[in-house]
């Protein structure tokens, strides 16, 4: 098992807002591992996205963040705006949802590989111009010659997410985040996103994070999963156990919900997630879980080992032998 080259440590973030503070999350602890592909998955508000732009320091002023986030020993945490833009983009990068919004409309986008490059790294114009076709070839894109002086406009949905994906390798990052990257893409080219994905991961020995709601995805490629609710992690095990023996009743609806072969109707998971401008007492999930009791709403969860997994559930002996 190879070291964590990226630890989080009881991080939370709180923001202000006109309705009072809301807490985005709340105590997560959490290991990427050097050469790793983990996922972490939850619903639109369960504070993934967020915990990971709080580790890069890309939240606004409008965010408290507490707790330790150590990138290959380095604290991130309350770290000045110059130490945080030498670790982003050379130590850690992030591939975001959006490929149009992520690039500049106006430059051409092997200039914007470029950029990155003589960022953090002492390369000549001529250089940096002929890496970044190198990196194009890379992820994918044919002719990079000729698409590397076209403009994000020339481009696909698709190939525009492999030039964010080329910017956010070309410094050769340990970790790399990548943030729902195949969510506005049709099912083909999110097949090929993925495979460009890995493709990285082993080329260049880089840990990768994958945020998304897609339990089929994380299926594919992932080793790892951390599954999150209202701000925290609630279960964490190997793909394989996730799938064969969950323990939390969240991570359960999430399956249930999922298409299945010869099942015409999906199960969703009953009610909403919790308002965090006020988070509930106990365990968050109880309001919408099948297996709430009393002690639920009185007692906050922590993680545990459940069998092979780690479960922040009461009841997740039962959970787990339950059919």
């Amino acid at each position: 098992m190879s070291a964590p080259v990226l630890e989080i440590r009881d991080l939370t973030v709180t923001f202000t807002t006109p309705l009072g503070p809301l807490a985005a999350v709340r105590g997560i602890d959490l290991d990427v591992r050097a050469g790793e592909m983990l996922a972490v998955v939850g619903e639109s508000g369960s504070g993934k996205s967020v915990s990971f732009l709080a580790a890069m320091g890309l939240l606004p002023k409008t965010a408290t963040i507490t707790g330790s986030v150590l990138l290959d020993g380095r604290q991130l945490v309350g770290a000045s705006s110059k130490e945080l833009r030498a670790v982003r983009g050379q130590l850690m990068s992030m591939i975001f949802q959006d490929p149009l919004s992520a690039l500049n409309p106006v430059h051409r986008v092997g200039d914007q590989i470029a950029e990155m490059l003589q960022a953090h790294q002492k390369l000549s114009d001529k250089a940096a111009k002929a890496r970044s076709v190198d990196l194009l070839e890379i992820v994918g894109i044919p002719q990079s010659g000729d698409r590397a002086l076209q403009y994000p406009h020339e481009f696909s949905g698709g190939m525009r997410q492999r030039v964010v994906i080329a910017i956010a390798i070309a410094n050769s990052p340990k970790v790399l985040i990548a943030d729902e990257p195949t969510t506005a893409l049709d099912v083909t080219v999110q097949a090929q996103i993925l495979e460009v994905i890995q493709k990285v991961q082993k080329q260049f020995g880089t840990a990768v994070v994958l945020i998304t709601h897609d339990l089929g995805v994380v299926a594919r490629v992932c080793e790892r999963v951390n599954v999150m609710y209202a701000g925290r992690v609630v279960e964490r095990a190997e793909i394989g156990d996730i799938f064969d023996a969950p323990s939390h009743p969240y991570t359960r609806g999430l399956l249930a919900s999922l298409p299945q072969a010869g099942v015409e109707r999906l199960s969703p998971i009953a009610g909403f997630p919790p308002n965090m401008l006020r988070p509930p007492a106990g365990c968050a999930f109880r309001a919408r879980c099948p297996h709430a009791v009393a002690e639920c709403g009185e007692t906050l969860p922590t993680l545990r080992q459940i069998g092979a997994s780690h479960s922040a559930c009461i009841r997740a002996e039962e959970v787990l032998t339950s059919s």
